[in-house]
């Protein structure tokens, strides 16, 4: 089935950044085509998360029209654009620029929503189709889109890991019953099979609980490097600070034993 492509698509935008700021529909805007390794995608949902709410609030330079969370439908392909069948549905990644392979490291990066304009409109040129990823039918759109940025945010905080620690060895993850926490602790608990301590205020225990978590602390109410060592035997193999509190990071080298990791969400 052949989808018919209107010349015109609506959007949104940010006017005004600040305290102050507004989101404006705007209407009659060309959809233009797709060139040279570029797709156009139709946009079936996108998410929202705090990069959109520094963008409104102004903390930092973003494209008017922010969003990179984006499900939608491949509706065309420009020349030699990565191979994607036509009328599937696929997701818009955050980079389109790669580094010797570590797309978060390329000095020069575009970013969608910040350096080239996001996912907030009908129709979207993503300018390369290699940042497309299938989507299975089974998914919502709704589930899928958060994760492509809390999902690859903890996934990428998960990859140095890919030998060590070993399925059954324990890890500390802060933050745990937040945005990113809660799908780093199914990530590591469920794909990566480790033994899970969540560290969060007690109001995020059942979620963190929920998710997959095998303990957890209240950073309030608890010391939670005696917590951990006593847990552990000796320290985690390894521990995420999610959250950006300067305590978290400070505490972080008292969680895991010696030789263990201590990684960040920071791309």
């Amino acid at each position: 089935m052949t989808l018919q492509i209107p010349p015109l698509k609506k959007l949104l935008c940010v006017q005004n950044p600040g305290d102050n700021f507004k989101i404006t529909l705007r209407d009659g805007i060309a959809i233009g085509e797709p060139g040279p390794g570029e797709i156009l995608v139709k946009l079936n949902c996108t998410g929202i998360c705090h990069s959109e709410v520094r963008a409104g609030l102004g903390w930092g330079t973003y494209n008017s029209i922010i969003g990179h969370e984006g499900i939608g439908t491949v509706v065309q392909a420009g020349s030699n654009a990565f191979p994607i069948p036509l009328n599937q549905r696929g997701s818009k990644m955050a980079l389109q620029s790669l580094h010797r392979g570590y797309t978060q490291a390329c000095a020069k990066q575009l970013s969608t929503g910040r350096d080239v304009p996001g996912t907030l409109q009908q129709y979207y040129v993503v300018a390369d189709a290699r940042f497309v990823t299938r989507i299975p039918d089974r998914l919502p759109d709704e589930v899928a889109a958060p994760l492509l940025c809390a999902g690859l945010t903890m996934a990428n905080a998960l990859a140095p890991l890919e030998n060590e620690p070993r399925p059954g060895n324990w890890i500390a993850i802060s933050g745990s019953g937040g945005g990113l926490g809660h799908t780093g602790v199914q990530l590591a608990a469920r794909a990566r099979k480790l033994r899970v301590i969540a560290i969060d205020r007690e109001a995020k225990r059942e979620l963190s609980f929920k998710s997959g978590a095998e303990a957890f602390i209240d950073f309030k109410a608890e010391d939670v490097a005696a917590r951990v060592l006593e847990l552990t035997g000796g320290g985690a193999h390894a521990t995420i600070v999610v959250p950006g509190e300067k305590e978290a990071f400070k505490t972080a080298p008292a969680l895991v034993r010696n030789m263990g990791h201590i990684l960040t969400t920071v791309s």
